[in-house]
């Protein structure tokens, strides 16, 4: 049974930093694309970050400079570092996994930034 479990969502206050995390199990972890998308109240599920099997790298343009998305093979786990955090990173985040045409999801976890 593949589970992906997100970890480390919160309250933080405008320019503060949180970091989550997702365990995966039931899959080769190493062999899958890791990906963080969120969604805000009342729009779309849009992509934040995403991590490749080589290590590579790509971001929103709304977060670059901000947030860093890594992994790490041996726990089985991906991670997002977000600084500097805004209101409009206000978000339920998510964390995907993705091999082929094959795509998992965790059930998300929420981060909420205000004063």
């Amino acid at each position: 049974q593949v589970q992906l479990v997100e970890s480390g969502g919160g309250l933080v206050q405008p320019g503060g930093s949180l970091r989550l995390s997702c365990a995966a199990s039931g899959i080769i972890f190493r062999l899958y694309a890791m990906g963080w998308y969120r969604q805000a109240p009342g729009k779309q599920r849009e992509l934040v970050a995403v991590i490749t099997t080589g290590g590579g790298e790509s971001y929103v343009d709304s977060v670059k400079g901000r947030f860093t998305i890594f992994r790490d093979n041996t726990k089985n786990t991906v991670y997002l570092q977000m600084n500097s955090l805004k209101p409009e990173d206000t978000a339920v985040y998510y964390c995907n996994g993705r091999i082929g045409a094959t795509s998992h999801w965790g059930q998300g976890t929420q981060v909420t930034v205000s004063s």
